[in-house]
């Protein structure tokens, strides 16, 4: 076969609408029906192989909890070796295979998941993760087939772009996948993360060991059937389920473990880089580390800013998919003269929200994932209710009778040094602090209050203000938004990363990402090597 494969240029998948009455709200509500009447088995995939464990755990649905849904297979300590042998017998034939012919597999798989497994992917995240129908189409579906093609297009641009050779010689970049195996750990958040983190490193030629957080399980085994039919080898990702910790122990200690590509808190990735460092004379060569651990993102309001574009990017920002994404506003700074025209009212917005069931289309947010998040966030409200220095504005209550809910709820401090300010609690809370005048005080405040640093909103419209809060706030978080809400991210628009205790900002769906899953190689051939030991200025 002769020709140079051309990726088409991708455009962002368009999301539908789920009105009610659509079709595509009626083909999730029925086959949200129909999974709910079901428990299906969850099976680690090995050399494309199902296999079930002795040891399973239930699954169930965050806002019907009593429901069991799924069992779940749990990895033992042989598993896990099973997976990484698995995946090194298919190595050296995956990385020889041409780069357009695995790009092929991924462009498919793109359209499987906005065409034929749409309804599928977005049934199983709303049922097993508790996402809305809007949230659900926007991750599973549209940002699932956004990765796969952007990644595809990306990788297109790193194999063309070979270095400039001299006259009489040719030079060209071999780029090699890395020698061993990937281990992806996914968090439940995100299906599309669950999709991008194992097939990134794949696409680029590795093989993988895929352990997804048991959470989101339900809905990453569509994504495991998708791949497979997209025409993905088996052996080329390897799904484990159970412990993060016994899988990471078993991988990491592995004399071909060749990187980590991680999605999580910033403690637990603190640890895996710690356990790299341990067992860093196990390897036969330095492991690649990359990893996005969640943020405390702010945002920061000037007085000369629209009060209404601040209200809806509030309750947007912090209480969409309960504020369980990495980017979520969690901590405001507003102007007094500002604060007193929208508190009212933003206030009255967050107390109509709906919680509840999300197959019903007037709920805006779903279960929070389970009862160790609802624990934590009761624990944070109730310390913010027994301290002077914080008052609830809206919310403040959680009901765990039939699923894991909390009221999406507003905190104001007076302390601008609060933990409220500075840690992640990954919950439908937003903490307020309102300052007077001092513009430059307050982007200080902002910049030093946390260590996080992953998304960042700035609201005015004086420019000069805009300006000197980038400028400002430049490390502050790896992506700034100027007047809109600190979520959603869109694949070719912004890259999704941050740096500090956010994480090492490889920026998910660029170039960057993928870069780090290779290891290049420059190959130089000599059309008219010397005859001559001797340089002209030894000559007599």
């Amino acid at each position: 076969m002769t020709g140079n494969f051309r990726v088409p240029k991708p455009v962002n998948e368009p999301p539908l609408d789920y009105a009610p009455g659509s079709a595509e709200a009626k083909a999730v509500t029925a086959r949200i029906a129909e999974l709910s009447e079901q428990v299906l088995q969850l099976p680690h995939v090995i050399a494309g192989q199902r296999v079930m464990s002795d040891i399973t755990t239930p699954v169930g649905s965050p806002h019907d909890h009593q429901r069991v849904i799924a069992q779940l297979s749990t990895a033992t300590q042989a598993i896990v070796p099973d997976a990484i042998e698995a995946a090194l017998a298919v190595r050296e034939r995956w990385a020889a295979t041409p780069w357009w012919d695995r790009a092929a597999i991924f462009l498919r798989a793109a359209d499987l998941a906005a065409g034929k497994y749409r309804t599928e992917l977005v049934s199983t995240t709303m049922l097993g993760q508790s996402k809305t129908f809007h949230q659900a189409e926007i991750d599973a579906s549209c940002e699932t087939a956004d990765f796969f093609r952007y990644n595809a297009y990306n990788a297109q641009q790193i194999y063309t772009d070979q270095p400039q050779a001299l006259q009489g010689d040719t030079t060209y970049l071999d780029q090699r996948p890395l020698e061993g195996f990937v281990l992806a750990m996914t968090p439940f958040n995100f299906t599309a993360i669950a999709s991008n983190l194992p097939t990134t490193a794949a696409l680029m030629g590795n093989v993988v060991v895929w352990k997804p957080s048991e959470k989101s399980a339900y809905g990453n085994a569509v994504l495991m059937d998708l791949l497979e039919e997209a025409g993905l080898p088996p052996g080329v990702i390897n799904l484990v389920h159970g412990s993060g910790q016994l899988v990471s122990d078993v991988a990491m200690a592995h004399r071909d473990f060749a990187g980590l590509s991680f999605t999580g808190s910033a403690r637990v990735f603190r640890d895996l880089w710690q356990k790299a460092g341990n067992t860093i004379h196990a390897q036969r060569a330095f492991p690649r580390l990359v990893g996005e651990t969640g943020g405390k993102n702010a945002v920061v309001v000037h007085p000369s800013a629209d009060a209404t574009a601040v209200r809806v990017a509030l309750i947007r920002g912090a209480f969409e998919y309960q504020g369980q994404k990495c980017s979520a506003a969690s901590r405001a700074y507003l102007p007094r003269t500002l604060w007193e025209q929208l508190k009212d009212e933003l206030i009255a917005t967050t107390e109509s929200l709906t919680v509840g069931d999300v197959a019903r289309h007037e709920t805006f947010l779903g279960a929070v994932i389970d009862q160790t998040a609802l624990r934590r966030l009761q624990r944070v409200i109730e310390e913010a209710k027994a301290s002077d220095t914080h008052q609830v504005l809206a919310g403040g209550s959680v009901d765990d009778r039939t699923g894991w809910f909390v009221r999406p709820t507003i905190l104001q401090t007076t302390d601008p040094h609060a933990a409220t300010l500075r840690d992640e609690f990954f919950g439908p809370l937003l903490t307020v602090y309102v300052y007077d005048d001092d513009w430059d005080q307050t982007l200080e405040l902002v910049d030093s209050a946390t260590d996080y640093a992953l998304t960042l909103s700035i609201f005015a419209r004086d420019q000069l203000a805009i300006a000197q809060a980038l400028d400002r706030l430049r490390y502050a978080a790896g992506m700034t938004y100027i007047n809109d809400k600190p979520t959603g991210a869109l694949m070719g628009q912004v890259s999704f990363g941050g740096a500090r205790a956010s994480g090492t900002n490889d920026k998910t769906g660029s170039r960057l990402a993928l870069q780090r899953w290779i290891s290049g190689r420059f190959i130089r051939e000599n059309y008219s090597p010397a005859l001559d030991w001797r340089y002209p200025y030894l000559r007599e």
